[in-house]
């Protein structure tokens, strides 16, 4: 199960209808606004693709003028990518491991645009 909440934007002489649009939507639930036009939801589905349909129709809801995810949660998604890193023990450096590493004993051997 994914659950993300969205700051959806409308213009204030909009907010009403778009809220009640909002409230009427089975993609989301309605939490709070302000009188600048920024309401507050939450929308879930059970992947990304089903929570990005749903982020769509917001998105398409008439006056809306931007809905974006802000913060995201997936269950599933977390729990799978647990299971890779216990299942791949062998591919992780002993350091990440040791709880007396210290952060300036890693180096960065990757590349910045060349500055490093």
């Amino acid at each position: 199960m994914n659950l993300s909440s969205v700051v959806v934007q409308t213009r204030p002489e909009h907010l009403e209808e778009v809220i009640k649009a909002i409230k009427a939507s089975p993609d989301c639930e309605y939490h709070l606004h302000d009188e600048k036009g920024r309401i507050i939801i939450t929308i879930e589905g059970e992947d990304t693709e089903e929570e990005v349909a749903r982020l769509k129709r917001i998105q398409a809801i008439v006056h809306v003028i931007s809905a974006e995810m802000v913060f995201a949660y997936s269950e599933d998604e977390l729990e799978q990518e647990r299971e890779k890193l216990e299942n791949t023990k062998d591919n992780i450096p002993d350091w990440l491991n040791d709880p007396d590493a210290k952060l300036r004993d890693i180096k960065y051997g990757g590349d910045l645009k060349g500055r490093f």
